[in-house]
Formats: C-alpha cells, sequence, structure tokens
C-alpha cells in the first residue's frame, strides 16, 4: 500500500471547467419559472435516488451547461482516482501521514481490507463484539454499580466529534431508546455543564463514559475527574461505599468506563482498561460516530438497531463509490456547493431539517464541515487559489421560519438551503381530523416553492394590496433549495444522511485541493489556553507576559471574581 497519493492536488483554477462555469455565472441570469415552464420534467431530470433518500436538485440555480461544466470540473480535479485512493486506505490525509477509513467502520465483516499491513475488517469487526456485547451487559442489566443496581443513565463525557456525533444520533433515534435507559452528554468545560448534568441523577445507577482516544483532552479530562470527585461524594453520603481508597477505586471500576486507546492513562484514572473501547488514528474525531465513540448510542438503542445504522453508512458509500458522476447524490451535491461558493459568492448554506429528532444535525454539520473545509492551504502545502469552505448553520422547520427565514426569502445573499423531511413521523398525531405530520411537511414543500418562485408585484397587486406596500411584499424567487425526502428516521436513513455529508465535504475538499482530515487549526487557541491558564489563577509573571488586551481581560477578570 502506498504511503500518499502519487500526485498532488489539481489547481482548479486552471482547468477548462473552471474557466467554462466563470462565463457560465458572468452570464447566467436565474430564472426558476421560467426553466420550469420550458421543461416540465426537470424535477424528475435533477431528481435522484440514492439508497433510501430522494434527492431533489432540480430547484437550484443550474442549467444543463452548469452541470455539465461541474462534472467535467470533477473530472479535471481527478475526483475518482481521490475518492478510491480513500476507500482503498492510501494515506490522503497528507500532514499526518494517515489513512482515511471510517468508511471501514461499516464495511461488511466478510468483505477484508488490508491497509498498512492490518486486517483492517478484522479490527473493526473485533472491537465492534466488544462494544456489542458490554452494550448487551448494560441492556440486560447483567451490568450493574457497586450496590448491585442494575444502570438507568449514561453520561457520555467527550466534546467535538466525542460529543457532536453520540448526542446529534442519540436525539434521532430516541424512539429506538430501550425503556428504562438514559442518555446525557457533558462537553463544556463550563462546570455547568457536568454540574447540571449529574444534579439530579441516581450515583447507583449512573455509567459514565469518558471518550477522548489519547485520554488527554482538557475539557474530557477535567469534566471526566469533575464526575468522579461527584461519584465518590454522592456515594459516600448514600453510604454506598466507604470513604476509602479501595471504595472509591471500586466506585470507578463499576461506573466507569472508557473509549480510548491510552490504556495506560485509563488505567491510572482508575478505569480497569478491559472497559476500555478503541479506535484507530485513521479516524477522525468528526468522523468517529459509527466507531466505539458511539457506545453509548449502542447501549440506548442497541446492537441491532445500531447495526441497521452502520448499514445505512454503508449503503451510502456504496452509492458514492459506484454510482456514475451524473447521477451520484454526493459528487452532485458536493459540486453545487462548490458552485455556490466560488461562482455565485455564497458564504453560507442553510439545513434545514422538517424532523424535530434531527434538531441536532445542523450542529454535527458544523464540525464535519466547517473543521474538514477550513483550510487555507492545499494537501500539499501551498497556498489555496480559491475560495473554501462554507459555514453551515440551521434550525429545524418551523421554528426557523419564525426567526430567520426572512433573510433566506428577501434578504440581500444568496443562502443555499437543504430541506430534510421524513414521509413517516415517529409520533404520528392528528389534531381533530387533521393530520399533524401532514401540515408540517405542507410547510416544507411549500417553502422550497416559495424560494423558488415568489412572488411578482403583479401577484401581489391582484391580491388588492395597497402600491405604498407592494415592493415590500414581493418575493424575487430564485433562491436556491435541495430536498431530501426520506421514508423515516430509521437508524438506517440517519447513517445514510451522515454518511451523505461527509461525502459532499470530501467532493469540495478534492476540488479545492485541500486535506479535509486534519484540523490544525484548533491547535493554537488550546495551547495559547494552557499558557494564559496561570495568569488566570494568580501567577503574576504568566500576567505580565501577554499582550496588553489579553491582560487587561484577565485582570478585568480577577477583580469581579474577587
Amino acid at each position: 500500500m502506498t504511503s500518499e497519493p502519487a500526485r498532488g492536488p489539481v489547481d482548479a483554477t486552471t482547468t477548462n471547467a473552471w474557466g467554462s462555469l466563470t462565463e457560465l455565472s458572468k452570464n447566467l441570469r436565474p430564472d426558476l419559472r421560467g426553466w420550469f415552464a420550458a421543461d416540465p420534467a426537470r424535477a424528475e431530470r435533477l431528481s435522484h435516488q440514492a439508497a433510501d433518500l430522494h434527492v431533489d436538485l432540480s430547484k437550484n440555480l443550474v442549467t444543463d451547461e452548469v452541470l455539465a461544466s461541474l462534472l467535467a470540473l470533477a473530472d479535471e480535479v481527478r475526483l475518482t482516482e481521490r475518492r478510491d485512493a480513500m476507500f482503498a486506505g492510501e494515506h490522503i490525509n497528507v500532514t499526518e501521514d494517515r489513512a482515511v477509513l471510517h468508511t471501514a467502520l461499516r464495511r461488511p465483516s466478510d468483505e477484508p481490507l488490508t491497509v498498512d499491513g492490518q486486517d483492517v475488517t478484522a479490527d473493526v469487526a473485533d472491537e465492534l463484539a466488544k462494544v456489542y456485547a458490554f452494550a448487551e451487559k448494560v441492556r440486560s442489566g447483567e451490568w450493574t454499580g457497586v450496590t448491585g443496581e442494575p444502570v438507568r443513565t449514561i453520561v457520555n463525557i467527550g466534546i467535538g466529534g466525542s460529543d457532536l456525533g453520540p448526542v446529534m444520533a442519540y436525539e434521532a433515534l430516541e424512539p429506538y431508546v430501550q425503556d428504562g435507559l438514559e442518555v446525557r452528554f457533558v462537553s463544556n468545560i463550563d462546570p455547568t455543564d457536568v454540574a447540571q448534568k449529574t444534579a439530579d441523577l441516581d450515583p447507583t445507577t449512573t455509567l459514565f463514559i469518558v471518550a477522548s482516544k489519547t485520554f488527554g483532552t482538557l475539557e474530557t479530562l477535567t469534566n471526566a475527574r469533575l464526575a468522579r470527585d461527584w461519584l465518590w461524594r454522592s456515594l459516600v453520603a448514600a453510604g454506598a461505599v466507604e470513604d476509602s481508597d479501595d471504595g472509591r477505586s471500586d466506585a470507578v471500576a463499576k461506573h466507569f468506563v472508557a473509549v480510548s486507546t491510552a490504556l495506560d492513562k485509563v488505567a491510572a484514572f482508575g478505569i480497569d482498561p478491559e472497559n476500555a473501547f478503541g479506535f484507530w488514528d485513521w479516524v477522525g474525531g468528526r468522523y468517529s460516530v459509527d466507531s466505539a465513540i458511539g457506545t453509548s448510542l449502542a447501549i440506548a438503542i442497541g446492537p441491532d438497531a445500531f447495526a441497521e445504522l452502520l448499514a445505512g453508512f454503508h449503503a451510502m458509500d456504496e452509492h458514492f463509490r459506484t454510482t456514475p458522476l451524473e447521477n451520484n447524490v454526493p459528487v452532485l451535491m458536493g459540486l453545487l456547493n462548490v458552485w455556490y461558493v466560488n461562482f455565485r459568492d455564497a458564504h453560507t448554506h442553510a439545513v434545514l431539517p422538517y424532523a424535530q429528532q434531527l434538531h441536532r444535525f445542523p450542529a454535527y454539520l458544523q464540525q464535519l464541515t466547517m473543521e474538514s473545509n477550513g483550510k487555507s492551504v492545499r494537501w500539499d502545502g501551498t497556498p489555496v487559489t480559491s475560495d473554501t469552505g462554507e459555514v453551515f448553520w440551521g434550525e429545524p422547520g418551523t421554528n426557523g421560519q419564525h426567526a430567520f427565514y426572512q433573510l433566506i426569502h428577501q434578504g440581500t445573499r444568496t443562502i443555499p438551503a437543504d430541506f430534510i423531511a421524513v414521509a413517516n413521523p415517529a409520533y404520528p398525531l392528528r389534531d381533530a381530523e387533521a393530520d399533524v405530520h401532514g401540515l408540517f411537511l405542507a410547510n416544507f414543500f411549500a417553502q422550497t416553492k416559495a424560494l423558488a418562485f415568489g412572488k411578482t408585484a403583479d401577484e401581489v397587486r391582484a391580491e388588492g394590496v395597497a402600491e405604498d406596500l407592494v415592493s415590500a411584499k414581493v418575493f424575487s424567487g430564485n433562491r436556491p433549495t435541495t430536498s431530501i425526502l426520506a421514508p423515516a428516521l430509521t437508524p438506517s436513513v440517519l447513517g445514510q444522511l451522515v454518511a451523505l455529508y461527509e461525502h459532499i465535504t470530501f467532493v469540495q475538499g478534492v476540488v479545492w485541493g485541500i486535506d479535509s482530515f486534519d484540523q490544525w487549526g484548533v491547535e493554537l487557541g488550546k495551547k495559547l489556553a494552557l499558557e494564559i491558564a496561570p495568569a488566570v489563577a494568580g501567577d503574576e509573571a504568566a500576567l505580565a507576559a501577554q499582550d496588553p488586551s489579553t491582560a487587561a481581560l484577565i485582570a478585568r477578570y480577577r477583580e469581579l471574581r474577587a
């Protein structure tokens, strides 16, 4: 296996396709009304099926010529070569000299893959079996705390990918959670987080999962120590353990497990290394929810549902890996994002799930997309030659309609938006004779229609609106949207959605020539925080070493805290 791809990035801005797209954009006058009128089959032609997801791209601001040039761009930047290198385990994470194999986390166990001399498929299957066995012990009540009580609450302590993925998936799959089990998530080093999450818990029925690959993440280890102190105090106060080293050691052994590969540090904390679940350096944190990082989720929904989640991931992987580019949904959506960022002056991207269970999905995508593609150098170390990245944001509908849709409909900026919905809700409630989910999805359909086609001044006048109010009530339309519709929010569908956006992110990274799998940009602030902490705590020499603004802020904080 080669250690890295044979060739460096292609400068997309020097390709023929980039030149064509530049000219097409200059001459493009978006007219979705006219385009649909001239081409009644537009919706059918520009809709695609990816596993269980029906994806309608027809309300995007593209013509056939634009799409053809975007696909030509994919060819010129060697997208398929880079994709195949990723799936094969080549070291496409160049700055860390690592393979990128989150897709191996969901490969069927009978499909071997050897990378760097290691049978990756077998390694994944072994660790997954260990996670599943532990999950069954907790779910069945076989695993108990120090008093013999079964676990009723799991507290996942992690940050970044060790938190955002599990909490998003737990909220999304809440109907699948076993009765009598609850998972809470602690991530913020703000002590309020751990204090509030533990305030009403019974320590005898609480299990903590400390998720940190290196077992050295400042926020996670600080919160883990706070949780351990809470557990000791609470169990001693309840008379469940003696206030002794042996009592404290027994408490941690029964009430803490880890997701980490640093077994020495795990043991030093007091956790039995046998109760540590690992993953590999070829799994980035933001791509890790389907690894042992998802242990809390596997406990909550059970191994069968977790396996269904993995199958959904794999279904989208296979679509991305094998489908011709002209029908490949992650490829098309990734190229459309490039079109808006680099040729239509779009800076942000809204993700609007019309499914309350997906209310944490936009936050999850913020890390996935912005940590991956927020780069200003290419994978060979040279500066990028175009804008990169987008600000991803969003809220579930219909809440967003009463908050920020004004900007999307009538503002001056182009904001591409992905609308996501499911046909069959987890809770099919009725309001008298009305199907509430049908009413909810009427909004889903109406919003994309309004954004696409708008309302003209003549249409406003025809409604009898006074002339001095007409301009305020005109909707320009031609606001781009993609609609994604799934049968239901099953574990498989959730896996498909997550993998879809993983691969969209990858496609954009390839076009921009960047390494989407490192995250050096998060390091400087973390390093400086460690250097500044003594100044905050009262070290005058450390305070004097700070710049004037930082020193003044710290001094003011110390005055206020006193």
